[in-house]
């Protein structure tokens, strides 16, 4: 006899139906797993076992076969041990094998019967939900799963022992309830930031459209707090984007005790990151700082720092909002629409242009530090602003600037006119002025005869690529937007003229 167990294997963050089949047969006495399991499968055997072991139970001292269907589908992970444990004590009589029947189950076994949280509970119990079957998952991982629906049935239990107990009936399991992740201590305020009002204007604004930022300025002159307080003037995560965040977060492994939140993310990963890490993949293919990033912001501090060919990899991203990762027997893609906020220094040194610093190289350590990031790079970032050293006057000046809840509000409403401008042109999905398609961008921008004008001349003048004259007008457009004009003037298109070549760092031509 064969008893069934429905669990998942992970592609990206979508969850393919997998069927443990557990037979006990008489022959050799073993216990054989096929269906292409990785290593972390193939030693859930010994795992198994003694869980087993500890919960009072033993194994059949017969051949037990499980097979992993389908069987061409690589399996990997951990969270295959509670549905192979289940499937042999339903196999020896320990629990119906018809109150299975109805659940999806993801789990990893301690040796002493406990049921261990593993990654992507949540995206299996979306897949569970799609299959309208209920959830069996770790304790610590039910508040998690919650999140997929009210009415589904979830049972997170802390061991075997439990979960036995809840099919026999001695025991009830409570349904898990969803929890959210309140933060902890002082939200840093962008009234923090002394002086740099262009800087500010320029981040409300690349907040407003979900535009890319470069920020060039000596050490010290605030270009990390100010992206640090980029993520408290974005509006938080609409219920769709919190759920696609969270699932990604849950394939990583880095949803905390199963708590989501809608704050957006704010990625900085330190400039020696490698390919795999900024990108994604390894031996299992996880997501890597730009998915990790996704819906959210991506800080990229010393820029120039970060290897070529890294920086690189963000280009394709920054184009279709997603990360491809192919190997040679499987393809696995995770969305990646991130904003990037950059910042560097002016040269190696760090001082260039600076008032009474003389660097020994000369032009040549400016032009050849910012010649490390690429051309084709630089004509993805929308906004290049100049952050220069803050003035004692500023320092010694109360803090009275706006608060980040100021700014926060004439972001979200300029946010609300361009999902408003979007959805009567019939663009579902599309939230703001940087996701619209170029090819459209000249209709959604509405400019008048002289801003146009102006376009023209300035991308004649400065050598604006195709995608560069399309992105300033996209930032245009944005700034309209906060000053709650239905169309783009003149005005609008210089300042977003502007922001584009007020920071124009000494590039390499692109290739």
């Amino acid at each position: 006899m064969v008893t069934r167990v429905s669990t998942v294997a992970f592609q990206g963050v979508e969850a393919v139906p997998v069927d443990v089949q557990v037979m006990v047969a008489p022959g050799k006495v073993g216990v054989a797993i096929v269906g292409l399991p990785d290593k972390a499968v193939a030693e859930s055997r010994e795992r198994v076992q003694a869980a087993l072991h500890a919960s009072g139970l033993a194994m059949p001292a017969r051949k037990v076969t499980i097979n992993l269907a389908p069987a061409d589908l690589p399996k990997e992970g951990s969270h295959f041990d509670l549905p192979i444990a289940l499937g042999i004590m339903a196999a020896i009589g320990a629990v119906p094998p018809e109150a299975l029947a109805n659940f999806v189950v993801v789990g990893e076994l301690g040796l002493d019967g406990s049921i261990a949280p593993v990654a992507g509970v949540l995206p299996a119990a979306i897949g569970a939900q799609a299959q309208d079957k209920g959830l069996i998952c770790p304790a610590a991982c039910g508040p998690e799963a919650a999140w997929a629906g009210e009415g589904m049935d979830i049972l997170a239990p802390a061991s075997l022992i439990a979960l036995a107990n809840h099919f026999r009936g001695t025991q009830v399991l409570a349904r898990p309830q969803p929890a959210v992740l309140r933060p902890t201590g002082p939200m840093p305020c962008l009234s923090d930031i002394r002086g740099q009002e262009t800087a500010k204007r320029a981040l409300e604004i690349a907040a407003a459209g979900g535009h890319n930022v470069l920020m060039i300025g000596p050490p010290g002159s605030g270009k990390s707090m100010l992206a640090e307080r980029l993520s408290t003037i974005l509006p938080p995560l609409a219920p769709a984007e919190l759920l696609e965040v969270s699932m990604i977060a849950s394939i990583a492994g880095e949803l905390s005790g199963g708590r989501l939140t809608d704050r957006r993310p704010f990625r900085t990963p330190h400039h020696s990151a490698t390919m795999a890490a900024m990108v994604g993949g390894g031996m299992r293919a996880r997501p890597g700082e730009m998915s990790l990033a996704h819906r959210g912001v991506l800080f990229l501090d010393e820029f120039p720092e970060f290897h070529p060919p890294v920086l690189d990899s963000l280009r394709q991203p920054m184009e279709i909002g997603e990360c491809v990762i192919a190997r040679a027997n499987h393809r696995v893609s995770y969305p990646a629409r991130f904003q990037l906020v950059a910042a560097m220094n002016p040269c190696r040194c760090g001082m260039a242009g600076e008032p009474g610093h003389h660097c020994a190289r000369g032009p040549r350590c400016e032009s050849d530090y910012q010649g490390r990031i690429s051309g084709p790079l630089m004509d993805r970032i929308d906004i290049r602003i100049s952050v220069p050293a803050v003035s004692t006057a500023d320092l010694i000046r109360p803090a009275d600037g706006e608060t980040s809840a100021t700014v926060a509000a004439r972001v979200a409403e300029a946010r609300r006119l361009q999902h408003g401008r979007f959805a009567a042109a019939g663009f579902s999905g599309m939230m703001t002025n940087a996701q619209c398609p170029a090819a459209r961008i000249e209709e959604v921008a509405q400019a008048d005869a002289a801003a146009m004008a102006l376009a023209g001349q300035a991308a004649e003048r400065l050598g604006l690529s195709a995608r560069g004259f399309h992105r300033t007008l996209k930032v245009a457009r944005t700034i309209a937007d906060l000053d709650g004009s239905e169309g783009l003037a003149r005005i609008h298109m210089a300042e977003a003229l502007a922001m584009r070549v007020s920071g124009q760092p000494k590039v390499r031509a692109a290739a």
